[in-house]
């Protein structure tokens, strides 16, 4: 997996649709363009609403990595 150096941590773990994806819109309005933003999450849904969010916005989903329960997304803003 690729290190990125400035990339910004969310943890929405416990938290469920909308708020996932209204903490990482806030979060990554906060980014400068190419910026990475790790997100942490356990809503079953977040996948396909993080996803959905990500290409309606112009992000870049980089990877989705999966442990456990949790699912980790690296996000690039653009």
């Amino acid at each position: 997996m690729e290190q990125y150096q400035n990339k910004v941590q969310l943890d929405t773990r416990g938290l469920f649709c909308p708020e996932p994806v209204f903490r990482t819109k806030t979060a990554m309005d906060k980014l400068a363009v190419g910026e990475v933003l790790e997100l942490w999450a356990d809503d079953p849904a977040a996948e396909e609403d993080i996803s959905r969010w990500a290409k309606r916005t112009g992000n870049e989903v980089l990877s989705i990595r999966k442990e456990g329960r949790d699912l980790i997304f690296l996000i690039k803003r653009k």
